[in-house]
């Protein structure tokens, strides 16, 4: 018989009953839970990704557990490998108010080497994304603005409006329980978390609960469990701002243009707080001119959230130097943008109910933090909205630090102006088996940047923190600021 003819029956018959390879786009079996092909995408990025969907219910409060349910929406993203290891790395989005399907195509690059392994999970965390959504009528960044008075009256609208639920059971603690859900109708003995910003103090919460279930964690933007989210940002910010704007202090020509930038942003801050400036700008969305007034609302908001980025907080010292001057343009543009962009991926609603449930009893204004860029208004504005919020008290050991042998890898930012280095490092202390990643020059979400995408990789092969090998950081260097409207200097 022709050996030839024989092969090709053999590999042919091989092909049929092998599995359908991942890039396939047909309904897959996982577990309890079928999935059926989709395209994660957000409105914020043009970017997509091919994944497969489904929804788990599970109960809306698990002390009635035959009472009314909650559809969590999942994503999973197939690994390239024919037979993916059989732990796979859930990704816990930040905020708290993001959806883990929306924030993965703007990080699926960073995810490509993992995937040569492991598949990826996305939970949408309940609250968020397509997991029962909580919105409230009109603009969700009207929540933010105007004072804690306007603030709270928006509030307690929402807190009416939303009747199809019961908003108190929608903190960290019924995620975590929902997370193990998804790792049980998958079948998987084990999850890898990968955590980022308030998605680490998820993973921290869920290891706690599950030890036994969790093989490894990377942290990004660390949390600590014993944190009163919101009550450090504006010490954070300067922080961050200090060092990222000494950076121009340090290049002859940003100084020799700018001088003293920080000295100029504070001068700014405070002729604004006496009186706005007027300015003609145009609306970044629309393209329509319009005309309104800059506050010191604005250039606070539009600094602190440039200073997450570092590459783009490089236009800081010249935006700040116009502004001085008395065209604001740029920064009116930006904080407008910034507000429509942030509006759309933060759920404002699901935001009270974890922060409202588990820092509101401590959450306090510092008098101190008055005179800084943030001032004493974001806390204010919680402090007024949490008294409108239906909200349970925090479980009573949520306080404690994460003490196991799971093995943890944690990344900061340099320069990150919300989650700085020593939150990780307090983190760490309490590990035994951690080790901590700084990467130079950079600010939140550190885990797209450089190197650290095959880094994490190479930890979830091998969950030996201590034996990871990261030179290449050493290859990160700084953004130059800029120095005119058209950049750096050569």
């Amino acid at each position: 018989m022709n050996p030839v003819f024989l092969l090709t029956c053999a590999l042919a018959l091989v092909a049929s009953a092998a599995p359908p390879k991942s890039t396939e786009r047909v309904q897959r079996t996982w577990g309890s839970l079928t999935f059926t092909p989709c395209t994660l995408s957000t409105s914020q990025s043009p970017q997509t990704t091919d994944a497969l969907c489904t929804t788990l219910e599970v109960p809306l409060d698990r002390a009635k557990p035959e009472g009314a349910k909650v559809s969590l929406a999942l994503a999973w993203v197939q690994s390239k490998a024919y037979e993916a290891a059989p732990d796979p790395v859930f990704l816990l989005a930040g905020g708290p108010g993001q959806s883990a399907k929306e924030s993965y195509p703007g990080l699926a690059h960073a995810f490509a080497d993992t995937l040569k392994k492991r598949n990826v999970v996305l939970v949408d965390q309940r609250g968020t994304g397509g997991s029962h959504r909580l919105t409230c009528p009109g603009r969700e960044e009207e929540s933010w603005g105007d004072g804690p008075e306007a603030a709270a009256r928006f509030t307690r609208a929402c807190a009416a409006a939303v009747t199809d639920t019961d908003v108190r059971f929608y903190s960290t603690s019924e995620a975590v329980d929902d997370l193990d859900a998804v790792r049980a109708a998958l079948g998987a003995a084990q999850v890898d978390l990968l955590g980022i910003s308030y998605g680490t103090r998820v993973a921290q919460q869920y290891a706690r609960r599950y030890p036994a279930h969790t093989r490894a964690l990377v942290l990004d933007g660390v949390v600590p469990n014993s944190l009163v989210l919101g009550a450090e940002h504006a010490r954070n910010l300067e922080r961050s701002l200090s060092l990222q704007l000494a950076r121009c202090t340090a290049d002859p020509t940003c100084h020799e243009r700018f001088g003293d930038v920080r000295a100029e942003l504070d001068a700014l801050l405070e002729k604004l707080a006496k009186a706005p400036m007027p300015v003609d700008y145009r609306d970044p969305i629309t393209g329509v001119r319009k005309h309104e007034d800059f506050t010191r609302g604005h250039l606070a908001g539009v600094v602190r959230m440039f200073a997450y980025a570092p590459a783009v907080a490089t236009v800081l010292p010249v935006a700040i130097h116009e502004a001085a001057k008395g065209n604001a343009e740029i920064l009116m543009a930006q904080s407008k943008l910034i507000n429509a962009v942030v509006g759309e991926s933060i759920t404002v609603a699901m935001h009270w109910s974890v922060v409202c449930t588990e820092d509101a009893d401590e959450l306090k204004a510092d008098p101190a933090d008055a005179k800084t860029a943030l001032g004493t208004e974001l806390v204010d504005t919680l402090v007024a909205q949490c008294r409108e919020w239906p909200h349970h008290a925090r479980a009573l050991d949520f306080r404690e630090p994460l003490s196991s042998e799971v093995p943890v890898l944690l990344l900061s930012g340099e320069f990150d102006p919300v989650t700085p280095p020593h939150y990780a490092d307090q983190v760490l202390g309490h590990l035994k088996r951690g080790r901590h990643l700084v990467a130079k020059g950079q600010g939140h979400n550190v885990f797209p940047v450089g190197c650290l995408p095959r880094l994490v990789k190479d930890f979830f092969e091998k969950p030996d923190p201590a034996a990871l090998d990261a030179k290449c950081l050493d290859t990160l260097t700084y953004a130059a600021p800029f120095t005119s409207l058209t950049g750096s200097e050569p």
